[in-house]
């Protein structure tokens, strides 16, 4: 009997339950806890509507890894708030979100959902990883678009994309990546690096956005063709792209390792295993006590009932 698994992009959606829900929910002392409200929340509703068998949430152990940003200096860079040389930076997160986080985290770890983030790697990588290891159908639940390289109909692995909350979700398999992009999963990832992504700190090729980039994988099939079709004085390359193509050759080169998730991240053992009753029941009473959790503790824990 093949069980399905659920992949949390856990900090793409407390971003999200933080600018989704007001900041008026407070915690009896008057800090704001609207991301780990919301956060409770999304989890209680996906488990309500796509009843995975496991559930994992994968966590940014390093949200900016040194060997990407070794590859392309500008990966993510307009984020750091600290520079730390030892270890991860600092990423510039709202002051209020950034004390919600540990909040997160004991509440995941209360109610026995298993928590997985590894040094030097992003929760995408973890992700990845787990994906690729999977013996059955995997739903990737993010609203971060790079995850779409992992769209695989063979492997029954979809991402579920929030468009509001988690009430309406995009359910991405490779029909929708062909209808909105006109590529496949491994193909997004050619995509992804050729159109440039700001909000990562990916210069992209100047001149071929999203549109051009998906022309010219239809044309010669996927990067490698492309970058043939540079060197080919007789393909159908426009003058202007053929020149911005070679221009951008040492970008071409690294990027698709930093584009592409991880697939071999070291995991430690864990049971994914999606509770029916809490792991810490005591612990979990204390946080809903002194963060005014209760609503949202007691709909996650009888979903996770029923």
């Amino acid at each position: 009997m093949t069980r399905r698994l659920m992949l949390l992009d856990t900090a793409s959606l407390y971003f999200r339950a933080y600018f989704g829900v007001p900041d008026s929910v407070r915690a009896p002392d008057g800090t704001p806890v609207n991301a780990v409200r919301g956060l409770l929340d999304f989890i209680a509703r996906l488990v309500q509507d796509h009843r995975p068998d496991e559930l994992v949430a994968c966590m940014d152990a390093d949200w900016r890894p040194h060997w990407r940003v070794e590859l392309i200096p500008s990966y993510k860079a307009h984020r750091v708030a600290v520079e730390t040389p030892a270890g991860p930076d600092e990423e510039e997160i709202p002051d209020t979100l950034s004390p919600q986080v540990p909040v997160i985290e004991a509440a995941l770890d209360a109610f026995g959902i298993a928590r997985i983030g590894v040094a030097g790697y992003e929760a995408d990588d973890v992700i990845g990883t787990l994906a690729g290891r999977a013996a059955g159908p995997v739903d990737i639940v993010t609203g971060d678009r790079d995850l779409y390289q992992l769209v695989s109909d063979a492997r029954q692995a979809r991402v579920l994309y929030p468009l509001k909350g988690v009430g309406t979700l995009q359910i991405t398999d490779e029909a929708v990546l062909r209808e909105k992009y006109g590529v496949d999963g491994p193909g997004y990832v050619d995509l992804a690096l050729l159109r440039g992504d700001p909000s990562d700190g990916l210069p992209g090729v100047p001149g071929i956005g999203e549109k051009t980039a998906a022309k010219l994988l239809d044309a010669f099939g996927d990067l490698d063709g492309i970058m043939a079709a540079v060197d080919d004085p007789a393909s159908k390359l426009t003058p202007s792209q053929r020149k911005r193509l070679d221009e951008a050759r040492a970008y071409v080169a690294v990027a698709p390792k930093v584009v592409r998730v991880a697939s071999d991240v070291p995991i430690p053992p864990f049971d994914a295993t999606l509770p029916k009753t809490p792991a810490h029941p005591e612990a979990l009473a204390d946080l809903a006590r002194n963060w005014g959790l209760g609503g949202a503790v007691d709909r996650l824990a009888s979903t996770l009932r029923a």
